[in-house]
């Protein structure tokens, strides 16, 4: 039986740099450092993780209609004091945030250029 997701990977030149900017932006944590690799996972407050692992090349910027993967929801609670206390730390943002039939969505990059955005729903998706 298939459960869920377990993890989402992001291939970095620096993994461990990538890693600290979730855990100093994000209040992600760092949840496990396999021996003898560069990878390390890190854990959101809601159990969500992320595998970062080295890549062999430089990322190049990603455009959001590309195919593939093209973005990571952080989810918040507060719309307005998320944005401003990552803006605070330097984060810049893409746009202002916009709301949408009761979504509210901010996007912005991490420390390595993948496209991430804040979201706030007003109610779950089902």
């Amino acid at each position: 039986m298939v459960k869920g997701i377990e993890h989402t990977a992001i291939a970095s030149p620096d993994p461990s740099r990538l890693a600290q900017w979730y855990v100093d932006h994000l209040n992600f944590v760092v949840n496990w450092r396999p021996e003898n690799s560069k990878t390390v996972f890190v854990k959101a407050a809601n159990g969500a993780m992320i595998e970062i692992i080295e890549s062999h090349n430089q990322p190049s910027v990603p455009h959001m209609k590309d195919a593939g993967f093209r973005h990571l929801a952080i989810e918040v609670d507060d719309m307005g004091a998320e944005y401003a206390r990552l803006c605070g730390m330097g984060v810049s943002f893409f746009s202002e945030p916009e709301t949408h039939g009761g979504n509210t969505i901010a996007f912005f990059p991490d420390g390595d250029g993948n496209i991430l955005h804040l979201l706030h729903r007003e109610k779950p998706l089902s």
